[in-house]
Parts: structure tokens; sequence; C-alpha cells
């Protein structure tokens, strides 16, 4: 095998920011020395040109319903067109069909979409753009849909969440590939971070939706973002809301998704990860000031939602570590 051939699947309103990610990180390991080189290519219906989501156009090299296999690797972008490809017959069943002839399928973001459609992760576990995962759950309810990582494997299918996860997926497709070496010359060559896991958390209190309509859960969350470190089980807070245990889980479920006891904890890894990234405080004083104690605890509840230990996560995140 003298090259890897990669077909980039893009549409109308796919965003070219995905597709960047993918095409700029196999150049990227080629230039290093990839073996075999990866041979990229973007194919779209008709071989039309498409106006991407930020109103640039993409000019293809493959009409989709010529490309024939063997593939080495298949990748669906993702995008606001992403509805009309996956209501788009055509583009559907050559998906699925180029699938039947690629060593392994992928996508970025909500291309998950276009590949549940082909009925490609029916059975599987997959991930997208946190903000859409709930309404991909619900659509496909054969595939399995986690939210949270940046990427997932199953089999050989992956599926990875917004925009620049691509990067990560890529990054890891490389180094399957290629060896860890590679990929870390090539993340170090993009300016970005160094095997980031694929099962870390995509979204964060930082960047989560807005708060939430309901004033009392509302006031809730601003007071145990504010006193992470004090005493917030789900009986002081009801206290404190002036309402039942009951009442108030009642209401985060409602209105959050989650236990007042699992948002706590939440906030608290998330609060951890920040302090880990930006500051060079001991995990032990992390610990303490976010409301765990401990630095076991701090580690196990780390571990549970980013699945990586807090040394691990500073040493591939931290800006002060450098």
């Amino acid at each position: 095998m003298d090259r890897r051939r990669v077909v980039v699947v893009a549409y109308e309103a796919a965003e070219l920011l995905e597709i960047a990610s993918i095409t700029t990180t196999l150049e990227s390991a080629n230039w290093h020395g990839a073996l075999p080189y990866y041979e990229y290519r973007v194919a779209t219906p008709g071989g039309h040109a498409v106006t991407t989501a930020t109103a640039l156009i993409l000019q293809p090299q493959l009409t989709l319903e010529r490309v024939t296999g063997p593939l080495d690797t298949l990748v669906v972008a993702g995008g606001i067109g992403h509805e009309d490809a996956a209501g788009n017959a055509l583009v559907v069943s050559h998906v699925r069909r180029l699938a039947r002839e690629s060593r392994r399928v992928a996508s970025v973001c909500t291309g998950a979409f276009v590949l549940a459609a082909a009925g490609l992760l029916d059975g599987r576990r997959a991930t997208t753009h946190w903000d859409q995962a709930r309404l991909m759950a619900s659509r496909y309810p054969e595939v399995v849909v986690d939210p949270n990582p940046i990427f997932v494997r199953d089999g050989n299918v992956a599926t990875s969440a917004g925009i620049t996860a691509a990067l990560d997926l890529m990054l890891a497709f490389v180094e399957e590939d290629n060896g860890p070496e590679l990929a870390r010359t090539v993340a170090r060559n993009l300016v970005t971070y160094l095997q980031r896991p694929g099962n870390q958390a995509q979204m964060s209190m930082f960047v989560s939706p807005p708060s939430p309509v309901n004033s009392l859960v509302r006031r809730t969350v601003e007071h145990i973002t504010a006193h992470l470190a004090d005493d917030l089980s789900t009986l002081t807070l009801a206290e404190a809301a002036g309402v039942s245990e009951r009442h108030l889980t009642r209401l985060f479920l409602k209105h959050l998704g989650q236990t007042p006891g699992r948002y706590v904890r939440q906030a608290r890894a998330e609060a951890a990860a920040h302090l880990l990234a930006s500051t060079s405080l001991p995990i032990a004083s992390i610990a303490v000031r976010c409301g765990f104690g401990t630095a076991e605890t701090l580690r196990q509840a780390f571990i549970d939602r980013y699945g990586v230990p807090p040394s691990r996560y500073r040493l591939t995140q931290s800006s002060a570590a450098g």
C-alpha cells in the first residue's frame, strides 16, 4: 500500500473549519513522514462547489456518486446543512455504499446525523455536538448517543464532538496509523493539544448553555458555583431554597437533566479543571478549594468526569505548567 485514500464528504452549508481540520492534520502528517502518505480528497453531491456554513465556497476534487473503494477512511463533515444532508437519499445511500468499502468510517460534529440516517450507527455508541445530542438520540433511538466525549470509537466507526474536535479525532487516527511520535509532532506543528483524551468531556460549565429559566434553580446554581468549598448536600441546598429535597431534585431534573448532587460534583470537577490548567496550585489545595476535601476524592471525581487523573490533565492542558 503506497497511500491511504481518505474521502471527506461535504455538502451545502457544511462547516469549513471541520473540513480544514481534517485535511490540514493529514497534510501535516504527510509533511512529517506519514507512510503510507494520506491522499485526501473532498467529495460533494454532483461534484458541485458548495457554499460552506461560513459563506466561503469550497471546490471539491471528487463527485460523491462516482467515488469507488477501497478507501482507507471515509469522513462525513458536519455543519448547519446536516439536516438536509441526512434527509438527502442520494447522499445517505452513497455514504452507506462507501462505508462498506472503507477500512474505517468517521463523522465530525453533526455529520453523525448522516451516518445515523445511513444506519451505520445502529447499535453503536456515538457522539455529536453536545447541543444536538438530545435531538439525535430522539430521532435515532437505535443509536447509543453519549453527549460527553470529544470522540467515540465503536468498532471501525468513529464519531466526534463539534468542529475543532476534528483535530483530536484526526490526531488519534494519525497515532493509530503511524505511532505516537508522529502524532505528537503533528500536534506541535498545529499548535494544538497533545493527545487530548477522546473520553474527556466536551462541554464545561464555562461554555455551558444559559442559566436555567426557573428562578429557584438559577439561584441554587449561582449559590453552588460561588460556594464550592461549603456543604452543598441536597438537604442543605433545599433548606437554603426553602423547599423539600424531593422538590429540589425534581426541579433540577426538569431544568438541568441531573440531580443536585450530580450537578455539584460536576461543578466542582470543572472548577478544579480550570484551576489545574490556569494555576500552579498543588492538587491537594485545589481539592480543598473546590470542595472535594482530599486529593483522592478529587482524583476519583476527575476520572469519572474527564477520563484522566488530575495530574495527567494538568500535564496535557496546563498553561501554568509550561
